[in-house]
Formats: C-alpha cells, sequence, structure tokens
C-alpha cells in the first residue's frame, strides 16, 4: 500500500450539530477533488481531538464508495443524499 498523509483542515462550528452540518457541505464540495475522501469526515471538539463524530455512514458500497447517508442513518446505503449525487 502506498503512503498516505491526510490534510486536517479546521473549520469552527458553535455547537455539534451546527459542525456536523457544516462538514458535510464542506465535504459535499470537496467531493469535486479526485483526491478527497468526503465519508471519512468526522467532527470534534477542539480540547478532545481523539474523540471523533462520523458525518457519514462509514459503509462501502458495490464499487468501493462510500455510502454518503447521514451516520446512523435508517434504511439502506445510498449515493444520493437528498437532491445531491456525488460521483
Amino acid at each position: 500500500m502506498r503512503e498516505r498523509f491526510v490534510i486536517r483542515l479546521p473549520v469552527v462550528g458553535g455547537d455539534l450539530a451546527g459542525a456536523v452540518r457544516l462538514a458535510r457541505v464542506v465535504a459535499r464540495w470537496s467531493g469535486v477533488l479526485g483526491s478527497a475522501d468526503p465519508g471519512e469526515t468526522t467532527v470534534s471538539a477542539e480540547g478532545e481531538q481523539g474523540v471523533r463524530h462520523r458525518v457519514f455512514c462509514d459503509l462501502r458500497m458495490d464499487g468501493g464508495r462510500r455510502c454518503l447517508l447521514r451516520a446512523d442513518h435508517d434504511g439502506p446505503c445510498s449515493r444520493v443524499t437528498g437532491r445531491y449525487a456525488l460521483p
């Protein structure tokens, strides 16, 4: 396996719910970049970097792509999130 480096870009939200919503928007936007993996997006409190909250479902679907629904969603996994479908 190739060595990988992960870029962490702090974006601040006022509370956990707001930070998760903002993270979803930023992750969807970054999906246009071939090197981005929006499915790995997590949120943590500034003073608790080791405690991460997943933003998206962590399951991989056919073809190796990740489900783009929220973490802990009900029903089957999907690449479609409301009006948006990502590559």
